[in-house]
């Protein structure tokens, strides 16, 4: 039998620490160079210099890549999809030790030296010597060397079982390189005759509540999206205030009925989604005027588990018109008082109706041409992009001033959840009764990821057509985002995340559970596959 280079847990946090030195933090030149790292790591298997056609780069977007390494055992056609993303974000909050971020090594011993600055149940962390501190090491490279790991000892062991190793860029903004993957994943089913039998992600264990130190495995992740709101008043002299409307001041009205809104919430299998909350608002007004603010823009972030985009859409805009109506009212109160008459009433209207009045009055050509002028400042992101069609249109067509349009902004992660699932059932008791008796590790099920990921795009399962209200409400779609509902329809296996235990995922003080990496999970994994295998 072949030596394994990752065999052992020394050999999976050397592997590790030179993954993590590797700096991918989103839209950086280290994103599109990391894959090409992984692929001449994985090249130094026997099986990918025997079949190098395996082991391949796919383009996503912007110059980035994701990387499918495929171990096909000669009579299987069972696989499972390892899935992981190497981007990370970034790491400002490091302060004067930034540059050691990606030293794993390196940045835990120097933190001995800083206790002081550190949160206590930091400190007690660091002395316990049981955690290895540093960007990337648990949010997610650990799940991506793990998912390396296996594929090696599959190829060296042969299982009787095939393997395909994914790993993308950018799930931490638009998740564009899982979104490229999907067709690709299709090409592949078709190309090697596979069967997908599980989508499993190595996400880390993210903690219920401050403090949480149990182990979870998930048999879901949860959805997200971001319907959003631009708000288009009247503009006048700041001398001559009830000549207008600002846009602050209708957005007011909106925002404190979006924010920590129970309707918006949902509560399955006992578990219960994040109140919404507002990302951003901001006035749209480029520089200081004696002129009053008249458009404005607000992004909500809403998280889903069994609520498509359709659904979300008609609650925001119930809750839309209830703040209009608010608005108009206080509004005419005040113009009473001050003997004026209103400029008009605040209507709700969605994005897709502004876009056919705007078409109806100007023309398709037209409209295309506002959208191509937007997408050319390469300044903006989607969001932004998103915000200021729809202000450029609205700008075309004041007639339907003063108005809140609803729409909605990138990224959307729809929820998944296989709990129902046989195989989930089996995988989850594996990992739990295993867990115990080789670690005395107490397993518990989540339902729904509370950290987002890639999952999403695979196993789709929405009946209707409830994606086409987001297809329809969202600016940017088709020319700078877009999300291949189609084939994820067509990706049709169960979802699983078994990840390492880490903590403050995001934060200076990311970290991973020296022991849950490299000892513990690792090994549940392998054996949960082989219980995969053999029943």
């Amino acid at each position: 039998m072949n030596q394994l280079n990752w065999g052992t847990p020394e050999a999976l946090r050397e592997l590790l620490c030179e993954v993590v030195s590797w700096r991918s933090m989103t839209l950086t030149e280290g994103e599109r160079n990391f894959p090409s790292k992984v692929e001449a790591k994985l090249r130094g298997l026997g099986y990918f210099q025997e079949n190098p056609t395996h082991l391949l780069l796919h383009d996503a977007d912007q110059g980035r890549r994701f990387l499918t390494a495929l171990y096909k055992h000669p009579n299987a056609k069972e696989t499972i999809v390892l899935i992981s993303h190497f981007d990370t974000v970034n790491t400002e909050e490091y302060g004067d030790l930034e540059d050691f971020a990606y030293q794993p090594e390196e940045l835990t011993n120097l933190l001995h030296g800083r206790l002081d600055g550190l949160p206590e149940d930091v400190v007690q962390d660091l002395k316990s010597g049981e955690y290895l501190f540093g960007r990337g090491t648990m949010d997610m490279k650990m799940g991506l060397v793990m998912h390396m790991g296996l594929i090696e000892k599959a190829t060296v062991e042969q299982w009787p079982i095939n393997l395909l190793l994914l790993t993308v860029p950018d799930e931490e903004v638009n998740s564009a390189g899982m979104c490229a993957a999907v067709p690709k994943l299709l090409e592949l089913k078709e190309k090697y005759d596979l069967t997908y039998k599980l989508f499993l992600n190595g996400e880390p264990v993210f903690s219920q509540e401050p403090g949480d130190e149990n182990y979870y495995v998930y048999s879901g992740s949860i959805g997200k999206i971001m319907p959003s709101a631009l708000f288009y008043g009247k503009e006048t002299h700041v001398g001559e205030p009830l000549s207008g409307i600002t846009a602050p001041y209708i957005a007011s009205f909106l925002t404190q009925k979006m924010e920590w809104n129970l309707s918006l919430q949902e509560t399955i299998r006992g578990e219960t989604t994040p109140l919404p909350v507002t990302l951003q608002q901001k006035d749209l007004k480029l520089e200081y005027s004696a002129q009053t603010p008249y458009r404005a823009a607000a992004l909500y972030n809403v998280f889903l588990m069994e609520r498509n985009a359709e659904e979300i859409m008609d609650i925001f805009e119930k809750v839309a018109v209830n703040a209009a109506s608010t608005c108009n009212q206080a509004y005419m109160e005040v113009c009473n008082e001050q003997y004026v008459d209103p400029v008009g009433e605040v209507q709700v209207l969605r994005y897709e109706a502004l876009l056919t009045h705007a078409i109806n009055k100007f023309g398709t050509e037209f409209v295309e041409a506002i959208k191509a002028a937007v997408h050319t400042n390469s300044e903006w992101d989607d969001r932004e992009k998103s915000l200021r069609i729809a202000d450029t249109l609205m700008i075309q067509c004041q007639e339907l001033a003063p108005a809140i349009v609803l729409l909605f902004a990138p990224p959307y992660y729809p929820a998944v959840n296989s709990s129902n699932d046989e195989l989930i059932t089996q995988c989850v008791e594996y990992v739990k009764e295993q867990g115990l008796a080789k670690f005395n590790l107490f397993v518990q099920q989540v339902h729904y990821f509370n950290g987002i990921s890639d999952l999403s795009y695979v196993n789709y399962q929405d009946d209707g057509e409830g994606w086409t209200v987001f297809k329809s409400n969202t600016p940017v779609w088709g020319s700078g985002y877009s999300i291949p509902f189609d084939a994820m329809k067509e990706l049709q296996a169960p979802v699983l995340n078994v990840g390492p235990l880490g903590k403050d995922a995001h934060k200076r003080t990311e970290r991973l559970h020296l022991k849950s990496a490299f000892e513990e999970v690792p090994v549940l994994v392998e054996g949960m596959i082989k219980m995969m295998i053999n029943s």
